[in-house]
């Protein structure tokens, strides 16, 4: 079986890092990816993608990374449940990550300003 996940994309707000019960630290984050396709108005659409980063991997990213940020992240899909405060059942699909890539490059200056992204030809 193969489970394995890569996407490029935009974190959609700052990252922050959380700490288990027993000090694991972790962040929940959502990479916003945008198909390669438009839709019949021409527009591309966005896909939402949530993920959770654990331990060293965690910190390093609430560390450098900031909302607008353009990572790469490698991972696996997990699915989970819990039940909310009123008792429903949740699932949750997301993507656990083992690695992320800083793709932004630092400019000379002060300025944080993003290079676009460019189309694959």
């Amino acid at each position: 079986m193969i489970n394995q996940v890569t996407l490029v994309g935009r974190l959609t707000k700052d990252p922050q890092v959380k700490y288990t019960a027993d000090g694991r630290p972790f962040l929940n984050m959502t990479v916003a990816v945008s198909r390669p396709y438009r839709n019949q108005e021409g527009i591309a659409e966005t896909d939402f993608i949530y993920c959770t980063v654990w331990n060293h991997s965690a910190e390093n990213t609430a560390k450098y990374c900031q909302k607008g940020s353009l990572i790469g992240v490698l991972g696996t899909i997990q699915t989970r449940n819990y039940e909310n405060k009123d008792g429903k059942k949740v699932y949750v699909t997301e993507v656990s990550v083992h690695t992320v890539r800083f793709m932004d490059k630092k400019r000379s200056g002060t300025s944080s300003e993003l290079l676009p992204i460019l189309p694959i030809p």
